[in-house]
This record gives C-alpha cells, structure tokens and sequence, in this order.
C-alpha cells in the first residue's frame, strides 16, 4: 500500500515515521522549508517507545506525479483548505482518505471536495510536540490510531488498512463505530481545551485550586450535553475516565490549544470550541463555560491578525 502522509509534525511525523520505521512504503507530502531541515537532520522522533531518526521518503506538492493508496491527513485544522488543494493530485478514485484532524467540520469539507466514498473516520490518541530543535517529542506512553468506515461496520477496504497498519510501534485498530469514538475524542479534547486555556494552567494546577475540579467537571458536562443531543451520547465509561482526566492531583496534562497559546502560535479555536458551539446552539443549550473559552481564545486569535 502506498501511502502518502501530509504533514510532518507532531502527529504525522510520529505516526508517518513510525510507519516508515517499520518498512511501509511511505511518503511525506512537505513545504520546501520542511524538506531542508528534514534532509540536514533526519526526522527524528522522541519517545518512551524508543528514539528514532529517519531520511523518509519527501515530496513537495508540485512535484506529485501520481495517485496513492491511502492519504493520512495530519494537519491543523485551520490548514485544511491549502493542503486539500496541495494533495488533490493525489487523489484516484480508489484512493482512500485518513483524516487525523481534531473535531468533526473537516469530514464534511473533505468529503465534498473528494466524495463521500473516499473518507473514512480516523482519531488518533497521542500527546507530542515539536520542540525547538525540531524533534518529535512523545509526551506520555500513549500512542494510538483507531480508523473505520463512516457509516459503521466493517469492510474489506477496512480489513486491507488495518493489515497495512500493522508492524508498527504504535497500536492500530479498527472501530466499527467510528463517528461515536470522534465524537468522544471531541468531547474530552474540548474540555481539556477550554479547562486548560481559560484558566491558563495545567490540569493538576487547575484541581489544585479552590473549585478547579468542579470547574472541569461542568464544562466536561457542556461539552457531553452537546454530544448527546447531536446523537452520540458518551458512554459511561468514557465519562469516568474523562472526568478522572481532568481533575487527577498534580497532572501536568494540558491541551495541544494550550501548549500553542503558550508558544504564541494560531489555536484551532473555531474547529474545537467554534463548532462545537454552533452544534449546541440548534439544540437551545446552555453552555457558559464553552463559550467564555471560545470569547477568550478568539480575543487571542484576533490578537494574531488571523481575523480582520
């Protein structure tokens, strides 16, 4: 299987680089800049599972000459528009699509530019950054990739995928309900979001104060009524485990959205929070906390010149 990822930060370079480690024939779709820094010093990852530096295969996007297998798409939300034209080349009608983009906005939007039929679901489970030396640095021990059809079940297109995603360090598996696994990801990746960024502090700094935990716990409870009204109602043991997230003592867990505040960088504020919101206002709910982050963070954004 051919295999082209975009992007090569945090989650695509460890994910695609992995991939690559393993033997899989994988290509990385770069900007030049990417490219040079690659080539001079290898793509190199971090992590408990063991360090790695690579010299994958890279290609820029006027220099695509053909289809591919499967596309893994690892690239910020708010990117999403200049990389869909930058990897249409790509695209055959056998091609098949693997988004790892926070939220649910960009299946829509992918599946309009290249059909229904070529995107699947796909929710990656992994803390990472690129630190300033340019390294992939793994964050904690947790490094997962579920994929599935859209419409449920299984399929052969699925059995193939998940028979090519194998042999790599990280787990790969298949979700017959896939949209109900996003769906959850969103959820706890909002709450973390909007915890960490409106209170400007990590998770144990924020259960460590008076109130903090309760804090938590009620926008984790926003973020799961509007789940639950849009028809995917997380599950019992997901809420447990979320809740237990956002309020352990002395976490250093924060957000992706916090650590890019904290660096100055542009927040994917309206692909998690905006749109989240935006499914939650046609149900009439009351989501004060959500939308305190989302005013806060667009204050910021605005602060970036990304909005005029």
């Amino acid at each position: 299987m051919r295999i082209l990822v975009i992007g090569a930060g945090a989650v695509g370079g460890y994910f695609g680089g992995r991939l690559a480690e393993a033997g899989k024939d994988v290509t990385f779709l770069v900007r030049s800049r990417q490219a040079e820094l690659i080539h001079k010093h290898g793509l190199r990852i971090v992590s408990p599972h063991g360090n790695a530096t690579l010299q994958p295969k890279l290609i820029l996007a006027d220099e695509i000459a053909g289809s591919y297998d499967l596309i893994i798409l690892c690239v910020k939300a708010y990117s999403l528009a200049g990389a869909m034209n930058d990897f249409a080349a790509a695209v055959a009608p056998n091609t098949t699509i693997l988004p790892l983009l926070n939220g649910m906005l960009h299946l829509e939007l992918l599946a309009g530019r290249f059909g229904e039929g070529s995107v699947i679901g796909g929710v990656c489970f992994i803390s990472a950054e690129v630190d300033p030396e340019g390294r992939i640095v793994q964050l904690t021990d947790i490094h997962r990739l579920v994929y599935g059809e859209r419409k449920g079940g299984n399929s052969p297109r699925m059995s193939a995928l998940h028979e090519a995603l194998q042999g790599a360090t990280f787990e790969a598996r298949t979700s017959e309900n896939i949209l109900q696994d996003m769906w959850e990801k969103w959820v706890l990746l909002a709450s973390l979001g909007a915890a960490t960024c409106l209170m400007r502090g990590n998770i144990g700094e924020i259960e460590a104060i008076p109130g903090g935990a309760d804090l938590a716990r009620a926008i984790l409870g926003e973020c799961s009524a509007i789940s639950a009204a849009c028809g995917y109602a997380p599950g019992a043991t997901f809420l447990v485990r979320a809740e237990k997230t956002l309020t352990t003592a002395r976490s250093t867990l924060t957000s992706s959205m916090y650590r890019d505040l904290s660096k100055s960088a542009p927040v994917e504020v309206d692909q998690i929070l905006g749109d989240l919101l935006e499914r939650g206002r046609k149900f009439d709910l009351t989501t004060p906390l959500l939308e305190a982050a989302f005013a806060n963070l667009r204050i910021y954004q605005a602060r970036l010149y990304l909005y005029p």
